[in-house]
């Protein structure tokens, strides 16, 4: 069945590029998110001029972020469009540029996302409605009593959620656009400060800073402008969708995660254990053992033995979280889903130098938004 991801030829992704996420600095957003464009534009070997449309994510910097930025590389009359989806809103940037040209409308769209630490408020936090716990809508808090029910459900103890922490900060410190570039040990882990319940500092991710650019291409224009395939990658599938009602206390996120993953596998017409590549929220590293087991790249209640295995490390079944994920790459919230699209481009590329998964074909970014919004998307080399 013909899906609309294919139309117009199918969507190509023909070049990423990044500014590193950092601490926050005095650095301007500007330099930040053209620093990724430029580098976007000069992997696909195209000029600004030809880029026809472009969507921007970002949650922190202010109105219009896109078309103050962008007329440093000329005024050229494109399209912009500004997203804001909590953490997802890159992802949702990059949903709008494939419909875009899968529909025809354009055939160089451009999906970015910027970022800087800005005040971090939240719609739910101005609802105007009176709060029972002033601590009821803080990621933090939430994640620590899964963290407490998923490792007594599954009878494990705090190292198994903290060795997700530990292999991501490894991938990480193999990763130059990194925030993190240092290993960690288990024993570091478990030894960094308390934030919430067992989840340590070096469990969550930090917030700072940072850029990420993607440009895609129609089927139809890959071929008119003699793009190499080799280093094409296709978007295969994308998938969203928003919470339901919660009757069991956390369990709103997983469900929210497995039904947009099973979405867009189903479009991509593959099954989860075919996916090599999985880049996934982990915020928080009991996130990572919970997503996988959503997802479906291992079975339910087991996503502390897969890990354990090494069978979600680079070289393992399906690498998951080859960046560093959100606790090692960063977590800036307007590139980071795009970030995952660059990342898992570059490992299909075979071009993720120092860390690269071997014979990777298929690959999943997905995303959640303060855990009500989720987006999943498939990928996979261009003739896969």
């Amino acid at each position: 069945m013909s899906q609309w991801i294919d139309g117009n030829d199918g969507v190509y992704v023909v070049g990423i590029g990044m500014h590193p996420y950092q601490f926050p600095s005095e650095t301007p957003y500007t330099h930040l998110g053209l620093t990724a464009v430029r580098a976007a534009l000069a992997d696909a070997g195209l000029d600004w001029k030809q880029v026809q449309s472009a969507y921007v994510g970002t949650t922190s910097i202010g109105m219009a972020a896109g078309r103050v930025m962008f007329r440093h590389l000329g005024s050229t009359g494109l399209a912009v469009t500004q997203v804001e989806n909590a953490s997802a809103s890159g992802s949702f940037a990059f949903r709008q540029a494939c419909m875009e040209v899968s529909h025809g409308i354009s055939d160089v769209v451009l999906a970015m996302g910027v970022d800087k630490h800005g005040d971090g408020r939240r719609a739910a936090n101005k609802d105007g409605l009176e709060r029972l716990s002033e601590t009821a809508t803080v990621p933090a808090v939430k994640f620590a009593l899964m963290a407490r029910s998923y490792l007594r459900e599954r009878g494990a103890g705090i190292e198994a959620m903290a060795k997700v922490a530990v292999k991501n900060h490894g991938n990480a410190s193999l990763n130059p656009y990194a925030q993190f570039r240092k290993p960690r040990t288990l024993e570091q882990v478990l030894a960094s400060p308390k934030v919430a319940g067992d989840l340590t500092v070096q469990q969550c991710c930090p917030r700072g800073e940072g850029a990420a650019a993607v440009l895609l291409v129609s089927g139809r224009a890959l071929r008119r402008m003699n793009f190499d395939p080799r280093r094409c990658v296709r978007v295969r599938a994308s998938a969203a969708s928003s919470e339901r009602d919660e009757t069991v206390y956390g369990q709103g996120a997983i469900d929210l995660v497995r039904g947009t993953a099973q979405a867009a596998l189903a479009q991509a017409g593959i099954a989860p254990t075919a996916l090599d590549l999985l880049e996934l929220h982990d915020a928080f590293s009991v996130e990572e053992l919970l997503y996988s087991e959503a997802v479906g790249v291992c079975a339910a209640g087991e996503g502390a033995a897969y890990l354990e295995r090494g069978d979600s490390r680079i070289g393992g079944r399906c690498a998951i979280n080859a960046s560093g994920g959100l606790i090692g790459m960063g977590h800036p919230l307007g590139p980071t889903g795009i970030g995952q699209i660059a990342e898992i481009t570059r490992q299909i590329r075979g071009e993720a130098e120092g860390r690269q998964h071997p014979n990777a074909r298929w690959g999943m970014a997905h995303m959640i938004g303060l855990g009500s919004v989720a987006i999943a998307h498939v990928l996979s080399a261009a003739h896969a």
